[in-house]
């Protein structure tokens, strides 16, 4: 896990606090969003996992500070700085929400505590990958939503924006509802189910269709799933039938995939076949998959490949990561559109609506106090992982339960103005207006 996964700008910072003597400061940053994507009411956390590893991986190799030493922007940095990036580890703290909670607008996924420097070079890998992640696990929460129970498998690694992409869209969508991947990489990580049998090139390469589908079948058994439409789908749903069992189903990849599937549903079950299963794929989404459920399609399951891997309808998340403490003072921004609130959060979670709290506060806990589930958790100490972290499908698992008791009309697809209810509680409100009072007189004071 190399260190130089970050911007430039993260080690020239590294460099200036270095030579200024305060890479050691304490430090504490948030990573969070302003607002929410485009289309979505709630977000699903990913990527925690990947953010651990980073963290406990970070480091140096001496090719790497060769050359970090031959750019230009480190002509004039102190020796002592490379040193310092050659025993570099992380040795802070890090709290974080679990993976499949649903989260909203600047409620913070992580907190970061650490000297200055290492918490600075860390920022650019983790907004990459908590990012990413939670924009893959959301898209999916969304489609197998609407799949009413019907299985969901993410098909998406061969139009993902880079293969490693791929491998996290895989485990991303896992946790926000799908049943697994296409991807066997992810699969082999993380202990995800694989699903996937054989393309259309698989039929081309054999005399006649019938022939493809008994190799196929000799090959899977149980396991089989005939691609029907090389040719013509409803000929190959003749040809499937006629093989018999074993059988887990067929494919449906072009055309009009309702009437499709009820001609097929007609042929299948004509033969006996009442147990085999129709997948759709061919560029769905939830909005299609939706349409086919107020249709009544007869299909059991659904590939879908590029809308997921991409998020294509909402395709980025404008995940920041603040600075709000620095050796015992608070800090802030107070620029237009972009303030930040000072000092450590929690946010506790009541029925109906969050509340985000300074750091020390304990919502809910008091006699007679409606009871709150403080969302962010220690995962790190002192550089250290605390607890083995939950796997993906137990974060998978717990996604289903959190976004089950979100609001029906939060979880809408089509009123994307529902807005779950996120307030700051009275103490955090108080601290914002004391610090920017006392930042306005000490600007005033500067100035004259």
């Amino acid at each position: 896990m190399t260190g130089l996964l970050t911007d430039l700008y993260q080690l020239t910072m590294a460099a200036g606090y270095y030579e200024a003597g305060k890479a050691n400061e304490v430090a504490t940053f948030e990573l969070f969003f302003r607002h929410l994507p485009r289309y979505r009411n709630y977000v699903v956390a990913a990527g925690l996992a990947q953010a651990v590893d980073y963290l406990l991986n970070l480091k140096y190799t001496p090719e790497e500070i060769d050359y970090l030493r031959g750019l230009t922007q480190f002509r004039r940095a102190p020796s002592g700085f490379f040193d310092a990036l050659r025993e570099l580890r992380f040795s802070g703290d890090l709290f974080a929400l679990p993976e499949g909670t649903p989260i909203f607008a600047n409620e913070p996924f992580l907190t970061i505590r650490a000297p200055l420097m290492e918490a600075q070079i860390a920022e650019t890998y983790l907004l990459a990958t908590i990012g990413f992640q939670s924009l893959i696990a959301t898209k999916a929460s969304r489609i197998v939503e609407v799949a009413q129970g019907r299985a969901v498998v993410d098909f998406g690694t061969r139009r993902a924006h880079s293969p490693e992409a791929g491998v996290l869209a895989g485990r991303a969508s896992y946790i926000g509802g799908c049943i697994g991947t296409s991807n066997t990489e992810t699969g082999f990580r993380y202990g995800i189910p694989v699903f996937g049998t054989a393309a259309h090139s698989w039929v081309q390469s054999f005399s006649s269709e019938k022939e493809a589908f008994g190799r196929l079948q000799n090959l899977l058994g149980d396991a089989t799933a005939y691609l029907i439409d090389t040719y013509d789908t409803l000929d190959g749903a003749h040809t499937a039938a006629s093989l018999g069992p074993p059988l887990w189903g067929v494919r449906l990849d072009s055309g009009n995939l309702v009437e499709l599937s009820r001609e097929v549903r007609k042929i299948l079950d004509e033969a006996g076949l009442n147990n085999a299963k129709i997948m759709a794929t061919s560029d769905l989404n939830e909005y299609k998959i939706l349409e086919f459920a107020a249709a009544g399609a007869p299909i059991d399951a659904f590939g879908v490949g590029t809308d997921l891997a991409t998020s294509t309808d909402s395709p980025n998340l404008g995940v920041v990561y603040k600075l709000v403490e620095l050796d015992g003072r608070f800090t802030a921004k107070f620029s237009e559109d972009k303030h930040t609130l000072p000092g450590a959060k929690q946010v506790f979670r009541f029925a109906g609506h969050d509340v985000i709290a300074c750091s020390w506060e304990c919502l809910g806990c008091g006699a007679g106090e409606p009871s709150a589930q403080a969302l962010l958790r220690p995962v790190m100490l002192r550089g250290k992982l605390i607890e083995p972290l939950p796997t993906a499908n137990a974060a998978r698992q717990h996604a289903a339960e959190s976004v089950k008791r979100l609001p029906t009309a939060v979880r809408s697809l089509f009123d994307t103005g529902q807005e779950y209810r996120v307030e700051h509680s009275r103490e955090l409100s108080a601290l914002y207006e004391k610090f920017q009072h006392e930042n306005s007189l000490l600007r005033h004071r500067h100035a004259d």
